[in-house]
Protein backbone atom coordinates (compact mmCIF):
# COMPACT_ATOMS: atom_id res chain seq x y z
CA UNK A 1 0.00 0.00 0.00
CA UNK A 2 3.03 2.39 1.03
CA UNK A 3 4.11 2.21 -2.54
CA UNK A 4 0.30 2.22 -4.45
CA UNK A 5 -0.72 4.93 -6.07
CA UNK A 6 -4.52 6.28 -6.49
CA UNK A 7 -6.59 4.38 -9.11
CA UNK A 8 -8.03 6.37 -12.02
CA UNK A 9 -10.82 7.08 -13.84
CA UNK A 10 -10.66 8.16 -17.10
CA UNK A 11 -11.71 12.19 -18.34
CA UNK A 12 -15.50 10.88 -19.99
CA UNK A 13 -15.97 8.55 -16.69
CA UNK A 14 -15.02 11.84 -13.94
CA UNK A 15 -17.05 14.18 -15.98
CA UNK A 16 -20.23 11.25 -16.54
CA UNK A 17 -19.94 10.81 -12.74
CA UNK A 18 -20.55 15.12 -12.16
CA UNK A 19 -22.70 15.36 -14.78
CA UNK A 20 -25.03 12.63 -13.33
CA UNK A 21 -24.63 14.08 -9.98
CA UNK A 22 -25.01 17.79 -10.17
CA UNK A 23 -27.26 17.17 -13.40
CA UNK A 24 -29.76 14.90 -10.99
CA UNK A 25 -29.81 17.77 -8.22
CA UNK A 26 -30.80 20.23 -10.62
CA UNK A 27 -33.72 18.61 -12.02
CA UNK A 28 -34.49 18.09 -8.47
CA UNK A 29 -34.95 21.65 -7.61
CA UNK A 30 -37.09 22.16 -10.70
CA UNK A 31 -40.33 21.25 -8.88
CA UNK A 32 -39.90 23.83 -6.34
CA UNK A 33 -39.29 26.49 -8.64
CA UNK A 34 -41.88 29.65 -8.26
CA UNK A 35 -42.27 31.57 -11.41
CA UNK A 36 -42.04 34.64 -8.98
CA UNK A 37 -40.17 33.67 -6.71
CA UNK A 38 -40.55 35.86 -3.25
CA UNK A 39 -37.31 36.88 -0.76
CA UNK A 40 -38.43 35.27 2.50
CA UNK A 41 -38.58 31.66 0.85
CA UNK A 42 -35.49 31.99 -1.03
CA UNK A 43 -33.84 33.19 2.71
CA UNK A 44 -35.67 30.91 5.16
CA UNK A 45 -38.62 29.01 3.69
CA UNK A 46 -40.90 31.41 4.90
CA UNK A 47 -40.14 29.90 8.24
CA UNK A 48 -41.95 26.39 7.37
CA UNK A 49 -39.64 23.98 7.38
CA UNK A 50 -40.47 20.65 8.82
CA UNK A 51 -38.37 18.56 11.23
CA UNK A 52 -37.21 15.66 9.00
CA UNK A 53 -36.00 17.91 5.86
CA UNK A 54 -34.44 20.64 8.85
CA UNK A 55 -32.56 17.55 10.46
CA UNK A 56 -31.16 16.30 7.57
CA UNK A 57 -30.00 20.29 5.97
CA UNK A 58 -28.46 20.47 9.54
CA UNK A 59 -26.75 17.21 8.92
CA UNK A 60 -25.46 17.51 5.37
CA UNK A 61 -24.04 21.05 5.97
CA UNK A 62 -22.42 20.27 8.44
CA UNK A 63 -20.53 17.22 6.86
CA UNK A 64 -18.27 18.94 4.55
CA UNK A 65 -15.61 17.82 2.63
CA UNK A 66 -12.86 18.44 5.80
CA UNK A 67 -14.96 16.41 7.42
CA UNK A 68 -13.51 13.48 5.94
CA UNK A 69 -9.94 14.42 5.54
CA UNK A 70 -9.69 16.08 8.63
CA UNK A 71 -11.67 13.16 10.67
CA UNK A 72 -9.35 10.54 8.87
CA UNK A 73 -6.38 12.48 9.64
CA UNK A 74 -7.01 12.77 13.53
CA UNK A 75 -7.46 9.23 13.38
CA UNK A 76 -4.64 8.38 11.88
CA UNK A 77 -2.83 11.24 13.97
CA UNK A 78 -4.09 10.86 17.64
CA UNK A 79 -5.25 7.24 17.41
CA UNK A 80 -7.82 5.93 19.21
CA UNK A 81 -9.21 9.18 20.54
CA UNK A 82 -8.92 11.15 17.58
CA UNK A 83 -12.14 10.09 15.88
CA UNK A 84 -13.93 11.00 18.96
CA UNK A 85 -11.88 14.06 19.10
CA UNK A 86 -13.57 15.24 15.64
CA UNK A 87 -16.82 13.84 15.58
CA UNK A 88 -18.09 14.56 19.16
CA UNK A 89 -16.95 18.19 19.42
CA UNK A 90 -17.99 19.36 15.81
CA UNK A 91 -21.63 17.22 16.57
CA UNK A 92 -21.50 19.55 20.21
CA UNK A 93 -21.34 22.49 17.96
CA UNK A 94 -24.89 21.68 16.17
CA UNK A 95 -26.33 21.07 19.80
CA UNK A 96 -24.75 24.16 21.95
CA UNK A 97 -27.18 26.48 19.27
CA UNK A 98 -30.42 25.12 20.56
CA UNK A 99 -30.73 26.24 23.95
CA UNK A 100 -30.00 30.43 22.83
CA UNK A 101 -31.82 29.47 19.39
CA UNK A 102 -34.96 28.95 21.42
CA UNK A 103 -34.40 32.79 22.30
CA UNK A 104 -33.37 33.75 19.45
CA UNK A 105 -36.47 32.71 18.02
CA UNK A 106 -39.13 34.46 20.67
CA UNK A 107 -36.87 37.30 20.25
CA UNK A 108 -37.53 37.55 16.30
CA UNK A 109 -39.44 34.98 15.12
CA UNK A 110 -39.91 36.99 11.50
CA UNK A 111 -35.94 37.22 11.43
CA UNK A 112 -33.58 35.61 8.32
CA UNK A 113 -30.34 36.09 10.10
CA UNK A 114 -28.94 36.59 13.90
CA UNK A 115 -27.18 39.86 12.40
CA UNK A 116 -31.24 41.14 12.18
CA UNK A 117 -31.36 40.45 15.55
CA UNK A 118 -28.52 42.64 16.80
CA UNK A 119 -29.19 45.39 14.29
CA UNK A 120 -32.45 45.34 15.99
CA UNK A 121 -31.16 44.99 19.36
CA UNK A 122 -27.61 47.68 19.07
CA UNK A 123 -27.69 49.14 15.74
CA UNK A 124 -25.52 48.91 12.97
CA UNK A 125 -22.03 48.39 14.08
CA UNK A 126 -22.52 45.40 15.75
CA UNK A 127 -24.76 43.96 13.03
CA UNK A 128 -21.98 43.94 10.80
CA UNK A 129 -19.50 42.97 12.77
CA UNK A 130 -21.01 39.99 12.77
CA UNK A 131 -22.22 40.36 9.21
CA UNK A 132 -18.46 40.57 8.03
CA UNK A 133 -17.45 37.38 10.42
CA UNK A 134 -19.92 35.14 8.28
CA UNK A 135 -19.00 36.38 5.11
CA UNK A 136 -15.61 35.66 5.73
CA UNK A 137 -16.55 31.99 7.40
CA UNK A 138 -18.70 31.38 4.20
CA UNK A 139 -16.53 32.44 1.05
CA UNK A 140 -13.50 30.78 3.44
CA UNK A 141 -15.81 27.58 3.28
CA UNK A 142 -16.37 28.34 -0.34
CA UNK A 143 -12.94 27.71 -1.33
CA UNK A 144 -12.49 24.81 1.07
CA UNK A 145 -15.15 23.12 -0.54
CA UNK A 146 -14.04 23.81 -4.08
CA UNK A 147 -10.39 23.23 -3.32
CA UNK A 148 -11.49 20.18 -2.23
CA UNK A 149 -13.67 18.94 -5.26
CA UNK A 150 -10.34 20.10 -7.41
CA UNK A 151 -8.19 17.94 -5.55
CA UNK A 152 -10.15 14.94 -5.83
CA UNK A 153 -10.59 14.98 -9.17
CA UNK A 154 -7.06 15.72 -10.43
CA UNK A 155 -6.18 12.40 -8.54
CA UNK A 156 -8.96 10.27 -9.36
CA UNK A 157 -8.99 11.22 -12.79
CA UNK A 158 -6.51 13.40 -15.37
CA UNK A 159 -8.44 16.09 -15.67
CA UNK A 160 -6.63 19.11 -13.81
CA UNK A 161 -7.12 20.84 -10.40
CA UNK A 162 -8.96 23.68 -11.83
CA UNK A 163 -11.45 21.95 -13.74
CA UNK A 164 -12.56 20.06 -10.78
CA UNK A 165 -13.05 23.21 -9.09
CA UNK A 166 -14.81 25.15 -12.15
CA UNK A 167 -17.29 22.00 -12.51
CA UNK A 168 -18.10 22.23 -8.95
CA UNK A 169 -18.55 26.02 -8.62
CA UNK A 170 -21.05 26.13 -11.51
CA UNK A 171 -22.91 22.74 -10.57
CA UNK A 172 -23.64 23.93 -7.39
CA UNK A 173 -24.50 27.47 -8.33
CA UNK A 174 -26.84 26.36 -11.21
CA UNK A 175 -28.95 24.25 -8.62
CA UNK A 176 -29.23 26.87 -6.42
CA UNK A 177 -29.37 30.29 -8.04
CA UNK A 178 -32.84 30.22 -8.78
CA UNK A 179 -34.76 28.74 -5.14
CA UNK A 180 -32.27 29.68 -2.88
CA UNK A 181 -32.28 28.51 0.57
CA UNK A 182 -35.12 26.41 -0.45
CA UNK A 183 -32.90 24.85 -2.90
CA UNK A 184 -30.23 23.87 -0.65
CA UNK A 185 -32.76 22.58 1.79
CA UNK A 186 -34.43 20.07 -0.17
CA UNK A 187 -31.24 18.73 -2.04
CA UNK A 188 -29.58 18.28 1.39
CA UNK A 189 -32.06 16.07 2.26
CA UNK A 190 -31.06 14.04 -0.84
CA UNK A 191 -27.93 14.25 -0.45
CA UNK A 192 -28.04 13.14 2.90
CA UNK A 193 -29.56 9.83 2.07
CA UNK A 194 -26.84 9.25 -0.70
CA UNK A 195 -24.35 10.20 2.26
CA UNK A 196 -25.31 7.46 4.64
CA UNK A 197 -26.67 4.83 2.43
CA UNK A 198 -22.69 4.79 0.76
CA UNK A 199 -20.81 5.51 4.18
CA UNK A 200 -23.01 2.32 5.31
CA UNK A 201 -21.33 0.55 2.68
CA UNK A 202 -17.45 1.94 1.88
CA UNK A 203 -16.63 2.00 5.87
CA UNK A 204 -17.62 -1.33 6.62
CA UNK A 205 -16.19 -2.30 2.95
CA UNK A 206 -12.65 -0.96 4.11
CA UNK A 207 -13.10 -2.77 7.39
CA UNK A 208 -13.03 -6.73 5.95
CA UNK A 209 -11.25 -5.94 3.22
CA UNK A 210 -8.37 -4.79 5.76
CA UNK A 211 -8.81 -7.69 7.87
CA UNK A 212 -11.62 -6.67 10.07
CA UNK A 213 -11.57 -6.15 13.82
CA UNK A 214 -8.73 -8.98 13.92
CA UNK A 215 -6.85 -7.33 12.09
CA UNK A 216 -7.58 -3.87 14.07
CA UNK A 217 -6.67 -5.58 17.00
CA UNK A 218 -3.09 -6.86 15.88
CA UNK A 219 -2.38 -3.47 15.04
CA UNK A 220 -2.39 -1.61 18.27
CA UNK A 221 0.80 -2.72 18.39
CA UNK A 222 2.13 0.01 16.21
CA UNK A 223 0.52 2.43 18.12
CA UNK A 224 2.86 4.54 20.40
CA UNK A 225 1.09 4.86 23.79
CA UNK A 226 -0.27 8.10 23.37
CA UNK A 227 -2.16 6.86 20.61
CA UNK A 228 -3.27 4.11 22.32
CA UNK A 229 -4.45 6.37 25.34
CA UNK A 230 -8.25 7.00 25.03
CA UNK A 231 -7.43 9.66 27.39
CA UNK A 232 -4.34 10.82 25.79
CA UNK A 233 -3.42 14.33 26.92
CA UNK A 234 -1.61 15.08 23.51
CA UNK A 235 -4.82 14.35 21.81
CA UNK A 236 -7.07 17.00 24.34
CA UNK A 237 -4.41 19.54 24.55
CA UNK A 238 -3.79 19.67 20.51
CA UNK A 239 -7.10 18.74 19.32
CA UNK A 240 -10.01 17.83 21.80
CA UNK A 241 -9.66 21.17 23.89
CA UNK A 242 -9.09 23.20 20.97
CA UNK A 243 -11.94 21.84 19.17
CA UNK A 244 -14.34 22.17 22.46
CA UNK A 245 -13.39 26.13 22.56
CA UNK A 246 -15.13 26.27 19.20
CA UNK A 247 -18.36 24.64 19.76
CA UNK A 248 -20.16 27.61 20.82
CA UNK A 249 -17.65 29.72 17.96
CA UNK A 250 -18.91 27.88 15.18
CA UNK A 251 -22.29 27.43 16.99
CA UNK A 252 -23.38 31.66 17.16
CA UNK A 253 -21.06 32.54 14.85
CA UNK A 254 -22.03 30.65 11.71
CA UNK A 255 -24.82 31.82 9.33
CA UNK A 256 -25.65 28.12 7.90
CA UNK A 257 -26.54 26.71 11.47
CA UNK A 258 -28.66 30.51 12.45
CA UNK A 259 -30.51 30.07 8.73
CA UNK A 260 -31.41 26.96 9.58
CA UNK A 261 -32.70 27.86 13.04
CA UNK A 262 -34.89 30.55 11.97
CA UNK A 263 -36.46 28.59 8.69
CA UNK A 264 -37.26 25.59 10.95
CA UNK A 265 -40.78 25.92 12.54
CA UNK A 266 -40.92 26.83 16.00
CA UNK A 267 -41.85 23.54 17.63
CA UNK A 268 -39.45 21.20 15.81
CA UNK A 269 -36.38 23.28 16.56
CA UNK A 270 -35.69 20.96 19.70
CA UNK A 271 -36.00 17.48 17.63
CA UNK A 272 -33.90 18.66 14.74
CA UNK A 273 -30.97 19.95 16.73
CA UNK A 274 -30.79 16.95 18.54
CA UNK A 275 -31.39 14.27 15.51
CA UNK A 276 -28.78 16.53 13.11
CA UNK A 277 -25.98 16.20 16.29
CA UNK A 278 -26.44 12.45 16.71
CA UNK A 279 -26.28 12.11 12.61
CA UNK A 280 -23.21 14.01 12.22
CA UNK A 281 -21.25 12.52 15.07
CA UNK A 282 -21.77 8.98 13.98
CA UNK A 283 -20.80 9.43 10.38
CA UNK A 284 -18.07 11.60 10.92
CA UNK A 285 -16.70 9.09 13.80
CA UNK A 286 -17.02 6.39 11.06
CA UNK A 287 -15.04 8.67 9.18
CA UNK A 288 -11.95 9.21 11.12
CA UNK A 289 -11.99 4.94 11.77
CA UNK A 290 -10.76 4.74 8.56
CA UNK A 291 -7.86 7.06 9.34
CA UNK A 292 -7.04 4.98 12.75
CA UNK A 293 -7.32 1.45 10.72
CA UNK A 294 -4.68 2.97 8.41
CA UNK A 295 -2.16 3.45 11.52
CA UNK A 296 -2.58 0.52 12.94
CA UNK A 297 -2.02 -1.29 9.59
CA UNK A 298 1.50 1.26 9.55
CA UNK A 299 0.30 2.66 6.35
CA UNK A 300 2.02 5.47 5.12
CA UNK A 301 -0.13 8.42 3.41
CA UNK A 302 0.89 8.82 -0.44
CA UNK A 303 3.21 11.68 -1.29
CA UNK A 304 2.96 12.31 2.60
CA UNK A 305 -0.58 14.13 1.88
CA UNK A 306 -2.55 13.41 4.80
CA UNK A 307 -5.33 13.84 2.06
CA UNK A 308 -5.17 11.32 0.31
CA UNK A 309 -5.57 8.94 3.00
CA UNK A 310 -8.78 8.20 2.74
CA UNK A 311 -8.90 7.96 -1.49
CA UNK A 312 -5.54 5.75 -0.67
CA UNK A 313 -7.30 2.98 1.67
CA UNK A 314 -10.87 3.53 -0.83
CA UNK A 315 -8.57 2.82 -3.68
CA UNK A 316 -6.06 0.41 -2.54
CA UNK A 317 -8.84 -1.83 -1.03
CA UNK A 318 -12.36 -1.27 -3.14
CA UNK A 319 -12.84 -2.41 -6.79
CA UNK A 320 -13.74 0.46 -9.40
CA UNK A 321 -17.75 0.39 -8.13
CA UNK A 322 -17.15 1.51 -4.71
CA UNK A 323 -14.43 4.08 -5.59
CA UNK A 324 -16.85 5.85 -7.93
CA UNK A 325 -19.17 5.88 -5.00
CA UNK A 326 -16.75 7.19 -2.62
CA UNK A 327 -16.50 9.82 -5.43
CA UNK A 328 -20.07 11.00 -5.25
CA UNK A 329 -19.90 10.64 -1.27
CA UNK A 330 -17.34 13.66 -1.27
CA UNK A 331 -18.28 15.37 -3.92
CA UNK A 332 -22.22 15.12 -2.26
CA UNK A 333 -20.75 16.26 1.22
CA UNK A 334 -18.90 19.20 -0.15
CA UNK A 335 -21.45 20.02 -2.29
CA UNK A 336 -24.31 20.24 0.28
CA UNK A 337 -22.30 22.61 2.40
CA UNK A 338 -21.31 24.94 -0.08
CA UNK A 339 -24.85 25.54 -1.20
CA UNK A 340 -25.22 26.22 2.70
CA UNK A 341 -22.78 29.12 1.91
CA UNK A 342 -23.99 30.44 -1.18
CA UNK A 343 -27.39 30.37 0.58
CA UNK A 344 -26.11 31.99 3.72
CA UNK A 345 -24.41 34.71 1.91
CA UNK A 346 -27.53 36.08 -0.51
CA UNK A 347 -29.39 35.82 2.90
CA UNK A 348 -26.50 38.22 4.97
CA UNK A 349 -26.01 40.84 1.71
CA UNK A 350 -30.00 40.94 1.23
CA UNK A 351 -30.92 41.44 4.88
CA UNK A 352 -28.19 42.58 6.77
CA UNK A 353 -26.57 44.79 3.91
CA UNK A 354 -29.30 46.24 1.55
CA UNK A 355 -32.14 45.25 4.04
CA UNK A 356 -31.19 46.87 7.46
CA UNK A 357 -28.43 49.38 5.78
CA UNK A 358 -28.64 50.21 2.22
CA UNK A 359 -32.82 50.15 2.12
CA UNK A 360 -33.24 51.02 6.18
CA UNK A 361 -36.15 49.18 6.50
CA UNK A 362 -38.06 49.72 3.32
CA UNK A 363 -36.56 47.22 1.37
CA UNK A 364 -38.21 45.78 -2.03
CA UNK A 365 -38.48 42.56 -1.88
CA UNK A 366 -37.73 41.86 -5.88
CA UNK A 367 -34.77 43.89 -5.55
CA UNK A 368 -33.43 41.83 -2.42
CA UNK A 369 -33.68 38.78 -4.72
CA UNK A 370 -31.84 40.54 -7.50
CA UNK A 371 -28.97 41.24 -4.62
CA UNK A 372 -28.96 37.49 -3.52
CA UNK A 373 -28.83 36.18 -6.17
CA UNK A 374 -25.71 38.30 -7.75
CA UNK A 375 -24.12 37.36 -4.02
CA UNK A 376 -24.14 34.07 -5.47
CA UNK A 377 -22.42 34.75 -8.85
CA UNK A 378 -19.89 37.23 -7.16
CA UNK A 379 -19.52 34.54 -4.40
CA UNK A 380 -19.05 31.20 -6.63
CA UNK A 381 -16.72 33.32 -8.77
CA UNK A 382 -14.19 34.45 -6.21
CA UNK A 383 -14.64 30.94 -4.64
CA UNK A 384 -13.64 29.58 -7.68
CA UNK A 385 -10.33 32.14 -7.93
CA UNK A 386 -9.09 31.59 -4.72
CA UNK A 387 -9.52 28.02 -4.56
CA UNK A 388 -7.99 27.44 -8.27
CA UNK A 389 -4.85 29.15 -6.76
CA UNK A 390 -4.74 26.58 -3.87
CA UNK A 391 -3.73 29.47 -1.24
CA UNK A 392 -2.99 28.68 2.12
CA UNK A 393 -6.06 29.46 4.33
CA UNK A 394 -4.84 28.69 7.47
CA UNK A 395 -4.45 32.04 8.49
CA UNK A 396 -7.76 33.48 7.59
CA UNK A 397 -9.15 30.64 8.98
CA UNK A 398 -7.49 31.34 12.49
CA UNK A 399 -8.69 35.17 12.03
CA UNK A 400 -12.81 33.85 11.65
CA UNK A 401 -12.43 31.45 14.20
CA UNK A 402 -11.55 34.14 17.04
CA UNK A 403 -13.80 37.00 15.77
CA UNK A 404 -16.78 33.85 15.94
CA UNK A 405 -14.89 33.12 19.62
CA UNK A 406 -14.85 37.31 20.63
CA UNK A 407 -18.37 37.52 19.24
CA UNK A 408 -20.01 34.65 21.48
CA UNK A 409 -20.85 36.80 24.87
CA UNK A 410 -21.68 39.83 23.63
CA UNK A 411 -24.24 38.11 21.30
CA UNK A 412 -25.73 35.94 23.60
CA UNK A 413 -25.42 38.85 26.60
CA UNK A 414 -27.39 41.16 24.59
CA UNK A 415 -30.12 38.57 24.02
CA UNK A 416 -30.73 37.96 27.98
CA UNK A 417 -29.18 41.35 29.48
CA UNK A 418 -30.73 44.55 29.10
CA UNK A 419 -27.65 46.02 30.54
CA UNK A 420 -25.52 45.32 27.36
CA UNK A 421 -24.43 48.76 25.00
CA UNK A 422 -23.65 49.17 21.57
CA UNK A 423 -20.38 50.29 22.60
CA UNK A 424 -20.06 47.83 24.76
CA UNK A 425 -20.15 44.82 22.15
CA UNK A 426 -18.23 46.62 19.46
CA UNK A 427 -15.54 47.50 21.53
CA UNK A 428 -14.94 43.73 22.98
CA UNK A 429 -15.34 42.57 20.26
CA UNK A 430 -12.16 44.91 18.52
CA UNK A 431 -10.37 44.23 21.62
CA UNK A 432 -10.68 40.46 21.77
CA UNK A 433 -9.33 40.06 18.00
CA UNK A 434 -6.11 42.35 19.33
CA UNK A 435 -5.22 40.36 22.32
CA UNK A 436 -5.65 36.72 20.10
CA UNK A 437 -3.41 38.62 17.94
CA UNK A 438 -0.79 39.19 20.17
CA UNK A 439 -1.09 35.50 21.76
CA UNK A 440 -1.30 33.09 18.66
CA UNK A 441 1.50 34.62 16.76
CA UNK A 442 3.31 35.77 20.64
CA UNK A 443 3.49 39.59 19.14
CA UNK A 444 4.53 39.84 22.72
CA UNK A 445 6.74 37.28 24.66
CA UNK A 446 4.30 34.96 26.51
CA UNK A 447 6.83 34.79 29.63
CA UNK A 448 6.73 36.25 32.89
CA UNK A 449 3.89 39.18 33.75
CA UNK A 450 2.80 39.35 29.99
CA UNK A 451 2.40 35.45 30.19
CA UNK A 452 0.47 35.44 33.37
CA UNK A 453 -2.19 38.03 31.64
CA UNK A 454 -3.22 35.96 28.58
CA UNK A 455 -3.18 32.67 31.20
CA UNK A 456 -5.74 35.00 33.22
CA UNK A 457 -8.02 36.31 30.77
CA UNK A 458 -7.53 32.53 29.07
CA UNK A 459 -8.67 31.23 32.42
CA UNK A 460 -11.87 33.65 32.66
CA UNK A 461 -12.93 32.33 28.72
CA UNK A 462 -12.51 29.04 29.79
CA UNK A 463 -14.91 29.45 32.73
CA UNK A 464 -17.12 31.41 30.38
CA UNK A 465 -17.52 29.30 28.00
CA UNK A 466 -18.41 26.19 30.62
CA UNK A 467 -20.33 28.71 32.29
CA UNK A 468 -22.51 29.29 28.79
CA UNK A 469 -22.74 25.58 28.42
CA UNK A 470 -24.48 24.86 31.95
CA UNK A 471 -26.41 28.62 31.36
CA UNK A 472 -27.98 27.17 28.38
CA UNK A 473 -29.28 23.99 29.48
CA UNK A 474 -29.38 23.94 33.44
CA UNK A 475 -30.50 28.05 33.43
CA UNK A 476 -28.82 31.06 35.17
CA UNK A 477 -27.52 29.57 38.83
CA UNK A 478 -26.05 26.54 37.52
CA UNK A 479 -24.12 28.86 34.61
CA UNK A 480 -22.54 31.18 37.48
CA UNK A 481 -21.68 28.00 39.36
CA UNK A 482 -20.04 25.82 36.51
CA UNK A 483 -18.42 28.98 35.49
CA UNK A 484 -16.69 29.84 38.88
CA UNK A 485 -15.73 26.29 39.18
CA UNK A 486 -14.32 26.23 36.06
CA UNK A 487 -12.35 29.31 36.48
CA UNK A 488 -11.06 28.51 39.94
CA UNK A 489 -9.82 25.12 38.11
CA UNK A 490 -8.23 27.31 34.99
CA UNK A 491 -6.21 29.58 37.78
CA UNK A 492 -4.81 25.99 39.26
CA UNK A 493 -3.59 24.12 36.64
CA UNK A 494 -2.95 26.47 33.85
CA UNK A 495 -0.69 28.97 35.18
CA UNK A 496 2.33 28.51 34.57
CA UNK A 497 1.48 25.56 31.72
CA UNK A 498 -1.76 27.34 28.81
CA UNK A 499 1.28 29.71 27.84
CA UNK A 500 2.94 26.48 26.24
CA UNK A 501 -0.32 25.47 24.18
CA UNK A 502 -0.43 29.16 21.82
CA UNK A 503 -3.33 27.71 19.49
CA UNK A 504 -5.48 27.06 22.32
CA UNK A 505 -4.70 29.63 24.70
CA UNK A 506 -5.32 32.60 22.16
CA UNK A 507 -8.80 31.30 21.64
CA UNK A 508 -9.51 31.17 25.04
CA UNK A 509 -8.21 34.95 25.59
CA UNK A 510 -10.41 36.16 22.76
CA UNK A 511 -13.81 34.75 24.78
CA UNK A 512 -12.09 36.31 28.58
CA UNK A 513 -11.52 39.78 27.00
CA UNK A 514 -14.60 40.19 25.02
CA UNK A 515 -16.40 39.71 28.34
CA UNK A 516 -14.45 41.49 30.70
CA UNK A 517 -14.54 44.14 28.43
CA UNK A 518 -18.43 43.89 27.38
CA UNK A 519 -19.10 43.56 31.29
CA UNK A 520 -17.34 46.15 32.54
CA UNK A 521 -18.28 49.09 29.89
CA UNK A 522 -22.02 47.80 30.38
CA UNK A 523 -21.94 47.95 34.01
CA UNK A 524 -20.64 51.37 33.44
CA UNK A 525 -23.04 52.75 31.32
CA UNK A 526 -26.30 55.16 32.46
CA UNK A 527 -27.63 53.94 29.03
CA UNK A 528 -31.37 53.00 29.61
CA UNK A 529 -31.73 49.59 30.22
CA UNK A 530 -33.39 47.75 26.85
CA UNK A 531 -36.85 46.76 26.25
CA UNK A 532 -36.69 43.70 24.40
CA UNK A 533 -40.24 43.46 23.07
CA UNK A 534 -38.68 46.14 20.29
CA UNK A 535 -36.72 43.58 18.89
CA UNK A 536 -40.06 41.34 17.29
CA UNK A 537 -41.47 44.53 16.18
CA UNK A 538 -38.10 45.80 14.33
CA UNK A 539 -37.48 42.61 12.46
CA UNK A 540 -40.37 40.67 9.88
CA UNK A 541 -41.07 39.37 7.44
CA UNK A 542 -40.16 41.39 3.53
CA UNK A 543 -42.78 39.90 1.62
CA UNK A 544 -46.23 41.00 3.16
CA UNK A 545 -48.40 38.41 1.33
CA UNK A 546 -46.45 35.88 3.40
CA UNK A 547 -45.96 38.04 6.44
CA UNK A 548 -47.58 36.86 10.21
CA UNK A 549 -47.38 39.60 12.75
CA UNK A 550 -43.91 40.33 14.10
CA UNK A 551 -44.87 40.96 18.18
CA UNK A 552 -48.39 42.47 18.69
CA UNK A 553 -48.43 43.77 22.23
CA UNK A 554 -48.30 41.25 24.75
CA UNK A 555 -47.51 38.21 22.55
CA UNK A 556 -45.51 35.66 24.33
CA UNK A 557 -42.92 35.43 21.05
CA UNK A 558 -41.27 38.91 22.39
CA UNK A 559 -40.85 39.26 26.34
CA UNK A 560 -40.36 42.34 27.77
CA UNK A 561 -37.56 43.35 30.18
CA UNK A 562 -40.05 43.14 33.04
CA UNK A 563 -40.63 39.23 32.10
CA UNK A 564 -37.23 38.58 31.37
CA UNK A 565 -35.55 39.22 35.04
CA UNK A 566 -37.76 36.48 35.90
CA UNK A 567 -36.60 34.11 33.27
CA UNK A 568 -33.86 31.38 34.66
Amino acid sequence: MNSASLHQFSTLTVILLMLAFYGGTYLLTLGIRKKKEDADAFMVSNHRIGFGIGAASMTATWIWAASFYAAATSGYTYGVSGPIHYGLWGALMILFIYPFGRRFRKLAPNAHTLGELIHARHGSSSQLILALSNVLGSVISLMVNFTAAGALVSVLSPLSFQAGVIIAGVGVLLYTLWSGFRASVMTDFAQLVALMAIAVVIIPAVFFAMGGPSELVAGLDNLTVEQADFFSMDAILHQGAPFFVAVLAYAIGNQTISQRLFAVNEEHIKPTFLTATVGYGAIVIGLGMIGLMALTLGIEPLNGDMNNLIPQMVSGYLPPVFIALFFILVIGSLSSTADSDLSALSAIMMADVYGKNLARGKANPQRMLLVGRLTMIVATAVGIVFASFSLDILVMLVFVGALWGAIVFPVIASCFWDRITNAAFTTSVLVAMVMFCLARFEWLPLDGATGLLFELLASIGGGVIIGLMAFGFLGRAMGFLAGGLALLAMLVFATGFLREYTVLLASLTAYGTSTLVCVVMSLASRQERFDFATIGERVGDYDQAHAEPAAAPGQAAAPTSATLAGQR
